[in-house]
């Protein structure tokens, strides 16, 4: 099963207030698995950009200017997705901002029920819990400090890793390395493998619910299982 895990940039919330999107960054899964291919474009909005907007990714009227429209890469993005599920966090803002440039730019859209929100998913797993990729890094032990500014790349790459623990467990490592800019896909590192993960995930049990465990099996004699193989 092939999957797309995606990020955008945009100059604000509302395309249909004139906002746009500046830059895409996308990261492939197959069957779970990172294949090392990843999609990446700056993109120029033809628009000012808004002082708040800029304070999130850093991205400047005067470094898109050079950049193509989303005219121009429009169809290479929907190449390089195909026909795969979207993995997004907040997936309406996502697909509310693409569906609206590939309207604008004559393309076919991206039909709703292809996303799979990892917020979502996020909120029903821990409830009441911060759902933020930042809060989400934090409670994997997945290391983003790298994410001083917002990034699509980046932020896909780590939505990645974060995806693959919601759903139940990291997969081996992504080596991903590809260069930021130009809207090129990276082929798949050979030479990845499997590593530890950096820290253990807090246990799932209180220390009173071990407590009453250990005396519950105490209360079941020496003949208890646990006693046997724990």
């Amino acid at each position: 099963m092939r999957e797309i895990v995606l990020d955008t940039e945009t100059t604000g919330f509302e395309p249909s207030e004139g906002d746009r999107i500046v830059e895409i960054g996308a990261v492939e899964l197959n069957g779970h698995v990172p294949t090392g291919r990843t999609y990446h474009q700056y993109i120029n909005p033809q628009r000012a950009m808004p002082a708040d907007a800029f304070a999130v990714h850093g991205l400047s009227e005067e470094f898109l200017a050079d950049k193509p429209t989303f005219r121009e890469i429009g169809r290479a993005f929907l190449d390089f997705v195909g026909d795969a599920k979207l993995v997004i966090h907040n997936a309406a803002f996502d697909m509310k901002f693409l569906n609206a440039e590939l309207g604008w730019a004559g393309l076919p859209g991206l039909s709703e029920d292809r996303a799979i929100d990892t917020l979502a998913i996020a909120r029903r797993r821990f409830p009441g819990s911060p759902a933020s990729l930042d809060a989400l890094c934090r409670r994997f032990a997945i290391d983003n400090s790298a994410r001083t500014l917002h990034g699509a790349l980046l932020d896909s790459e780590i939505l990645a890793e974060v995806y693959l623990e919601l759903i139940g467990g990291r997969q081996p490592d992504f080596a991903l390395t590809a260069a930021q800019g130009g809207g090129r896909t990276s082929e798949a590192d050979a030479t990845w493998r499997p590593g530890p993960r950096p820290e253990p995930l807090p246990p799932r049990i209180t220390a009173e619910e071990a407590a009453a465990h250990a005396a519950f099996v105490e209360g079941m004699g020496e003949g208890a299982l646990w006693k046997r193989f724990g």
